[in-house]
This record gives C-alpha cells, structure tokens and sequence, in this order.
C-alpha cells in the first residue's frame, strides 16, 4: 500500500457506533422538527425546486435568495422551461445574486436532465452528480431531500457541527479532514428521514452551532460533543486564513450613439463570464484615460476618442477588490463584432434590463445612466492625463 493511501485510510473514523448513532440522530430530528425556519423550499420534495435552492444558497445568504427563488421558479417553472429558455434569460433572472458559473451550469444541468433523463431529475447521488454543476454535497441534498436516499452532505455548516461533535481536526480544505467529515456524514445519514436529518445538521450548524458565539446551552446534542467536554467548542473548526483581495482596474468604454450604449459579452471563462458589460480592458491603477482608450480601441478594433471621465465606481468581491473607471468616448465607423467578446450589441438602456449583468457592470451602467448617457444632458468632465482611481459608490457583493 502506497503511503498516500495510508494515510487517507487513518484519517477516517471508526464506524460510529449504534448507540452514539441513535444519540445524535434521534435529538437532532427532533429540535428540527420543533425550531426548523419556515423556508419556502422546505414546502415541497419537487427536486427541481430543491436543486435550484441549494444552488442559489451556495455563497449567498438565505434571506438574499427567497425572494430570487421565488422570481425563478415564476419565470421558469420546470426544469424543462429551464431547459428551453435562451441563456441569456437565466443570466437576466440571475442578475444580482453573482457567481454566475451557476446560472450557467445550472442551465446546462437542466438541458441534460431533458437530453438524458427524459425531463425528471435522477434519484441517486451517482447519477445526480454526472449533471453539470452538481459536485458531491449538492447531489447528496437533492438525493436526501427530494428522494429519501441515504446520501451525505458536507458543506460550512455540516462541517462545523462536525468537527466539534467529533472533535476533527484540521484546518478547511486539507484532504484528510475532508475525507474524515464524510465518512462521519455517511454514517449518519443512515436511518429514517435522511434528508431532515441532512437539514437538521445544517439549521444546526446556521442557527446554534455557530461559527462566533455558539449557543451551546439550547444544543440538543451538548451532552455527545466532543470539543463541549473538553472546552474547545471556539477552537474547532480553525478559522481558515484568506488571502487579502486582489485589485482588480477596468476601465469601462462608454460609447452612447443615437440613444443606445455598446455593450459587449465577455468569453464564458473568467471574472463574469459570459455575461454582458459595457466594454471594458484591465488596466493599472495609474493607466493614464488615453492608453486606457488606446486599449479599448485595440480590443474593440475601433478608432476611440476620449471625450471625457464620469465617476469610478468600486465593487468588493470575495476575492478582488474591483474598481471601473468609466470613459466617455466616440469613434467610427461602430463595431459590430469582436474577437475578444463573443458578441457586441448597441442597446437602449431599457433594452439592457434584459441582459445577463453582473451587479458590477450594472452598477456602473447605473452612474452612466445618472450623468444623463446616452441622452447626454448632464456635463462631463473634462479629460484628464490620468485617473488616480476617484469613487462615489462602494458596496459589497458580485
């Protein structure tokens, strides 16, 4: 045996024995079944509806998602008017929840369960997890929940209850940690009502296992918990360290003509892939405006004009810290295509609400809007030899 599988065969816990099985599942179920939130998703075992739920909650919080979820589900209804809409319709319902791999994926996922399955979502997690987007915790809750199978899920929240009831150790993301919290959800999951159970270690680890301030005293499994015996409920998990956000400069080419702006779409791949922007090239944070528009006439492989600077607009994402420079410019003849974008389109303000945008770029399209572009009728600053990176709006998120 190789010293790579020794050591991830060590990592895993016994067996959990019955009596320590019945100890956590039984009281666990119960507190669910008594301070469980009344979660719209939570209603139904339709498993489209569920996956889309787990899909949206993956990096947002759950009162940010309701009401997205219930614009969703009323746009697209089934998984196969999912499947039939145009992708730019799902990025448009999207719009403002970020991460927009999902939207994209989640799209794909729903034309395989129509190619492949004729219409209805798989039972099994194997199955589940052969779908685009769909890795292993996602494919265990859809299986748990929708269809009763005895599937495991790990994600933040499970994590945690995890390692304090088991007193794992580890920081996130190391292999053998990982492995161990699987196998211990696998365990678990066997038995009556998977998917409450499922549910109830992550309500658990949402609303009492916290992260800061854990209300141990109102635990239904205090008694069991490894790290609450011993006092290292604050110690485990071990926070992870983050890297600081990078910073990120666009500068952004606003080009109005004839009431409309260019909009461009970005290639699938990278920082707000396949979604729509208005034009924009990385640039330095003392990129003087007119290389700026030296650059953004080359990727549009149009002749710009700089006639003048509007407001940066600054945007924190989880890992960069983003700022667009917005650039008033002229030029011709326009451009209708591009090989650095996959599409470019000139549009009417009211034509872009149907574009897929990330909050970013329509945040900076708001500030467009507000200096009165594409009509033109407020002023505009003159142009300057360079931009020391000036903001009016700041805000968090996607």
């Amino acid at each position: 045996m190789s010293p790579r599988k020794r050591t991830a065969t060590a990592a895993l816990p016994p067996p959990v024995s019955p009596e320590r099985h019945a100890a956590l599942r039984g009281p666990l179920l119960s507190w669910y079944d008594r301070n469980k939130r009344d979660l719209p998703w939570r209603r139904t075992r339709d498993p489209y509806a569920i996956w889309l739920s787990e899909v949206m909650l993956q990096q947002t919080q759950v009162s940010t998602v309701i009401p997205y979820w219930e614009r969703f589900l009323a746009r697209f209804p089934t998984v196969k008017a999912l499947a039939a809409a145009p992708l730019d319709d799902v990025l448009s319902g999207w719009k403002g929840l970020g991460y927009y791999t999902r939207a994209r994926n989640l799209h794909r996922a729903a034309q395989e369960v129509v190619e492949r399955f004729g219409g209805k979502f798989p039972p099994t997690a194997e199955q589940l997890i052969t779908l685009p987007g769909f890795g292993r915790y996602t494919a265990g809750a859809v299986a748990s929940i929708a269809f009763g199978e005895p599937a495991p899920i790990v994600d933040g929240n499970v994590a945690r209850v995890l390692s304090r009831l088991f007193e794992v150790e580890g920081l996130p993301g190391d292999r053998d940690r990982e492995a161990t919290l699987w196998a211990l959800a696998s365990e678990l999951a066997k038995g009556e009502r998977p998917g409450d159970f499922n549910q109830a270690l992550m309500e658990h680890g949402a609303t009492t296992c916290r992260p800061e301030s854990p209300l141990c005293l109102l635990c239904p499994v205090r008694d069991g918990c490894f790290a609450y015996r011993k006092g290292r409920v604050h110690e485990l998990p071990p926070a992870k360290v983050r890297a600081a956000p990078r910073k990120l400069f666009l500068a952004l080419a606003v080009w109005p003509h004839a009431g409309t702006l260019l909009f461009a779409r970005r290639a699938d791949k990278g920082l707000f892939g396949g979604l729509w922007e208005l034009p924009a090239v990385e640039v330095e944070e003392d990129t003087p405006e007119a290389e700026a528009v030296q650059r953004l006439s080359s990727t549009l492989g149009a002749t710009l004009t700089l006639e003048g600077t509007l407001d940066s607009v600054r945007r924190q994402l989880t890992h960069r810290d983003l700022t667009l420079r917005l650039l008033r410019v002229s030029g011709g003849p326009r451009p209708t295509k591009s090989p650095a974008f996959q599409e470019l389109r000139w549009c009417t303000p009211q034509e872009a609400e149907a574009l897929g945008m990330s909050t970013a770029m329509q945040r900076a399209l708001d500030a467009v809007l507000g200096h009165g572009v594409p009509g033109g009728d407020a002023p505009v600053a003159p142009a300057k030899k360079k931009a020391p990176g000036r903001t009016t709006r700041k805000a968090t998120g996607g």
